[in-house]
């Protein structure tokens, strides 16, 4: 009994201590670990042990050549600088490889690659990236972290204008090993710049002449991927072989993938030519973008043979959007009442009937067909507490989910939208005179530029339409590098534009619809939009925790676009048309999100036979 006290205070002081050691301790224990694998919001699906990715066939026959063509030409092997005209297909994946790659079946999900791991807090205010020992370039020149610093530096200050934007937000950069590259991130309000970093590519320090690194340039590139270029004919044809060295070809993100021994890439300057080179046998593979060629030319030998087959594939994820685009450095499209006016004057119903054979549908949303699209939906009270500080910034038929893109009755001779519009314009301060639209002495008059003529017979059907309410539209079909001289430096007034959807929009959205991209040259805010609503609904994507804070700010600013009018939507299909040779293979598992056939040079496919 009299040892009682003693003993209680004794073990009085050895729990204080306990405790003590455990609070010294607790930083280290909270210390996150580094990872194979990132998830933009929740886990990655794949556990750490995985075996290959879902939609790759680990078993897939490796060897054989492929076939394939691409429309137009290219004048540089450069994909990372800014006056590359037209920088040649394929390079990306094959040739050049990124810290860690992308799983298409998850919404976004990175898993290992030149970096074994990764690390972050919770609130991403740093990463760091671990490389792996056996990456080397196609030279053999071991990766480095030196290596990823030098390309964040060129890519930030030299890049293009996405890469400036994005890693211009990294406060610091740091190397403590050859193995190590760390990135300090500050307050971690951007959430998905961990994942940006991810997604860099390496380029080789030691094989880039950076007093050319600006131009378009057709020196063979030196990368880390499973090909190498091996000929090059500017413009007209380039061929990959396989890289027998290849370091990352057991990897997990890799078994069943890059099945090919040789790629072969042809460039075509019709569409015509193109189908009729796969028709004869001399392509294996190809994507249909014509309607009218889909259901009515595929009647060849080839095909009825069985020799070629034809498949519309479902292609996973939001549908984006492609629309005529107004560009609003114009002043004659600063007035969103004369947007919306000339946007109701695409006839879809009778263009889809007639020249489509009905096969599209129009799009309704930046992120159709997805969970991320607003119409059809009324905002949240989320969605109305972030839109809250930009009154009016949503017209209030598009917060309730209401509007839907013009609709006429397919006759091609509907009055309904013309008085629409004609009452729209009235109230923007333009009179009718001698048949045509006139405000203050100008008539209303543009230029729409098109590449193709695909592009040109659509915009003259545009144009037709505006001529009915005496707008003048000329159609101008120009050259692909006059085209792309013209689109960079913005010198258009209404060009058609295209932006791809991905589950997980983020950082692309800066250089699409952002405030400080609408004045960089050869950025893709082809609109010119200074708003700041859309400015502050791509912060609230980047710093959202959870995927239901995430898809609220992402069906928000999907609002915010839809209400500016920016563009005149067009029309897509659910499905990829594709037509291949019956020689080549391919996994029964599609990819839950993005093209079914996962890339351009079909990563998971391969040939049967020799």
């Amino acid at each position: 009994m009299t040892n009682a006290p003693r003993n209680s205070r004794f073990a009085a002081l050895a729990s204080a201590v306990l405790c003590f050691a455990l609070a010294l301790a607790a930083p280290a224990l909270a210390q996150p670990a580094p990872r194979g694998a990132i998830a933009m919001h929740g886990e990655p699906q794949l556990p750490e042990d995985f075996d290959h990715l879902p939609y790759a066939d680990p078993a897939a026959r490796k060897g054989g050549k492929l076939s394939i063509g691409f429309p137009g030409a290219y004048d540089s092997l450069n994909p990372f600088n800014l006056k590359a005209g037209s920088t040649a297909q394929g390079l990306n994946g094959n040739v050049f490889e990124t810290l860690m790659t992308r799983s298409l079946d998850e919404p976004f999900t990175l898993y290992g690659l030149i970096a074994e791991s990764v690390e972050t807090d919770a609130d991403r205010t740093y990463v760091t990236f671990r490389l792996n020992p056996a990456a080397h370039f196609s030279d053999g020149t071991p990766i480095a972290s030196e290596d990823v610093r030098w390309t964040f530096e060129l890519l930030k200050t030299r890049g293009r204008p996405q890469h400036r934007a994005a890693y211009s937000l990294v406060k610091s950069v740091e190397t403590p090993d050859p193995l190590t590259i760390r990135y300090e991130l500050g307050s971690g309000a951007d959430r998905e710049m961990p994942l940006t970093l991810a997604l860099m590519p390496v380029l080789p320090r030691h094989a880039v002449d950076l007093s050319k690194f600006d131009d378009a340039s057709l020196t063979v590139p030196i990368g880390s991927g499973p090909y190498k270029i091996a000929e090059v004919k500017p413009g007209e044809r380039l061929v990959l072989k396989r890289d027998p060295n290849y370091w990352a070809k057991d990897l997990p993100v890799r078994r069943g993938l890059y099945n090919f021994d040789e790629i072969a890439i042809d460039y075509f300057r019709d569409a015509n030519s193109l189908f009729e080179s796969f028709a004869a046998g001399l392509l294996d593979y190809r994507e249909e973008t014509s309607p009218s060629r889909w259901t009515s030319a595929y009647d060849f030998p080839a095909m009825r043979e069985g020799r070629d087959r034809r498949e519309a594939l479902p292609a996973g994820g939001p549908k984006g959007m492609e629309g005529f685009v107004f560009n609003l450095r114009r002043p004659l499209f600063d007035d969103i009442r004369v947007r919306e006016a000339l946007g109701m004057m695409f006839d879809f119903e009778w263009i889809n009937a007639n020249l489509y054979s009905g096969l599209y549908k129009r799009t309704k949303s930046f992120f159709d067909e997805s969970e991320l699209a607003s119409t059809g939906r009324p905002a949240s009270a989320a969605e109305r507490a972030l839109l809250a500080p930009f009154p009016g910034a949503v017209r209030e038929d598009i917060l309730e989910g209401k509007w839907r893109p013009p609709e006429t009755d397919g006759s091609g001779r509907d009055r309904t939208m013309p008085k629409r519009a004609l009452a729209l314009l009235e109230q923007a301060g333009y009179q009718l005179e001698n048949g045509k639209l006139v405000k203050d002495g100008a008539p209303l008059a543009f230029e729409i530029m098109v590449k193709d003529r695909n592009q040109e017979r659509l915009a003259l059907n545009y144009a037709d339409s505006l001529g009915r309410i005496g707008v003048s539209a000329k159609v101008r079909l120009v050259d692909e590098v006059q085209y792309q001289r013209r689109r960079q430096k913005f010198d258009f007034d209404m060009m058609i534009g295209s932006w791809l959807a991905s589950a997980s929009p983020g950082n692309e959205q800066r250089s699409r619809w952002g405030s400080k991209s609408a004045d960089q040259e050869a950025s893709f805010n082809l609109a010119g939009v200074k708003s700041p609503a859309v400015d502050a609904l791509i912060a609230a994507m980047l710093a959202a925790r959870s995927r239901e804070d995430f898809v609220t700010a992402v069906r928000a600013y999907d609002r915010v676009l839809l209400s500016g009018f920016y563009i005149v939507p067009l029309f897509h299909s659910s499905d990829l048309w594709t037509a291949s040779s019956t020689a080549l293979a391919r996994p029964a598992a599609l990819p839950r999100y993005g093209s079914p056939t996962a890339s351009s040079t079909l990563d998971n496919w391969w040939r049967k036979q020799p």
